[in-house]
């Protein structure tokens, strides 16, 4: 092997190069996600201890009154045991994994993406990345049209880091912020906030907090100390989807 050959492969250039082809771009938490990964071998042949492929997002965190953007993941496989890719050599491998059911929806501002990498010893890691949308499953799908039937407009969809007594398996969760533009909650409530919490594509924990709208002097003392909003947790399966409508609103109206 080249000393040149091998010095260049060490920092990327004439290096193996990596690519995911998935069947679909477009998938639900807890669906099967699948497709190939194709590994182009450079100049010269290298050994490559893992191929791995991470599912990524973003999520806003807070500190010193500072907000900036944080990269959070999701999930890590583990898609190979180490191997030698030859120069020039063309190896496919199929993957298939599951959609972890916390993924984040991909609505508002929130992007996911599929990162595939090479780990490989004393060099760069040749990476690759490829954007997915994330829909929603038939059981949230189910209660976010509960909600816009209700008379609620989506304003805003946004990953937050999580405060403790809130946090999962991962660091954040999804908010998603709606506003009352029609029906019987406009002028009750200022707004109405989701976070799931999916046990299963078949089992929904749901937090949701209804603020209140101030009406006369006692209520804008409680606006004023945050003592109009109510934090409720209400669980829901797929056998609620026939009345899911109904059930929202019995929720959101004993605390409104």
């Amino acid at each position: 092997m080249s000393f040149f050959n091998k010095m260049f492969a060490s920092v990327g250039i004439g290096a193996a190069k990596v690519d995911t082809k998935l069947e679909r771009d477009i998938v639900a938490p807890g669906e099967e996600v699948r497709g190939i990964v194709v590994i182009q071998g450079g100049k010269t042949e290298q050994s490559i201890d893992a191929i791995y492929l991470t599912l990524n997002t973003t999520y806003i965190k807070e500190s010193d009154d500072k907000k900036y953007t944080k990269t959070g993941q999701v999930d890590k496989f583990k898609l190979t045991e180490p191997f030698i890719i030859r120069a020039n050599e063309r190896r496919e491998i199929p993957i298939s994994f599951r959609l972890p059911s916390d993924t984040p929806l991909t609505l508002g501002k929130t992007k996911v993406w599929v990162s595939t990498g090479l780990d490989i010893k004393n060099a760069v890691d040749p990476s690759d990345k490829d954007f997915i949308r994330v829909v929603p499953n038939h059981l949230m799908e189910s209660v976010l049209n509960a909600v816009s039937d209700l008379g609620f407009r989506l304003r805003e969809t946004e990953c937050e880091e999580a405060p403790y007594k809130m946090r999962r398996r991962l660091p954040f969760v999804q908010e998603f912020e709606f506003v009352p533009i029609t029906g019987a909650f406009r002028g009750r409530l200022d707004e109405l906030e989701l976070v799931f919490f999916p046990t299963s594509s078949e089992q929904l924990e749901i937090m949701m907090q209804v603020d209140r709208r101030a009406r006369g002097i006692g209520s804008l003392f409680a606006e004023a100390l945050n003592m109009d909003e109510t934090n409720v947790r209400l669980h829901v399966t797929s056998a609620d989807i026939p009345t899911m409508q109904q059930k929202i609103h019995s929720v959101i109206k004993r605390y409104s």
